[in-house]
């Protein structure tokens, strides 16, 4: 596999305002964030052929270390139907083992099962639920991702409020 050093962030149509927050939060020096944007990588027009786009998120997510999810009912809904793009990267990055942070759109620092595509929750797979902040989404990224891989925890965890206390949340 390629070398990894790009963070994909994976999420339904609909919560692209979100993204686009996120890539702000990164061009603002004010703010202590920033990651490695696998979407720069394999671009497709939306005129492109379904396989072909799933072909380019593949390759996009073949470079990705880490994954941020955006979790609202629609990717949990998009990521669940076994059809969408969105359930499409779910697939891959499970087959890739890449650690998940879900960021809750909503701002609930717990685990919301509601956001978290089905077939993550169905084969227990161990990721990390956070609000969606810079701060608290960047800290899961410097601490859950690189633990990700030796670690033999499974199924949803999310961060205690003292995490949230000690970054100022």
């Amino acid at each position: 596999m390629s070398y990894r050093n790009k963070t994909y962030v994976a999420f339904a149509s609909e919560d692209i305002r979100s993204y686009r927050l996120m890539e702000a939060w990164r061009e603002n020096k004010n703010i202590d964030f920033n990651f490695y944007d696998a979407h720069d990588l394999f671009i497709s027009r939306d005129t492109s052929r379904p396989e072909t786009i799933k072909r380019n998120l593949r390759e996009r997510m073949k470079n990705a270390k880490q994954i941020v999810l955006l979790g609202s009912s629609d990717a949990n809904r998009k990521g669940s139907d076994g059809l969408s793009f969105l359930a499409h990267e779910v697939k891959v990055l499970m087959e890739f083992n890449l650690p998940v942070v879900v960021a809750n759109l909503d701002g609930d620092r717990g685990i919301d099962r509601s956001f978290i595509p089905r077939p993550l929750l169905d084969a227990d797979y161990y990721t990390v639920s956070v609000s969606f902040q810079p701060a608290i989404i960047k800290y899961a990224l410097d601490y859950y991702a690189p633990n990700f891989a030796g670690s033999d925890r499974t199924g949803p965890h999310y961060y205690e409020a003292d995490t949230y206390t000690k970054l100022g949340l």
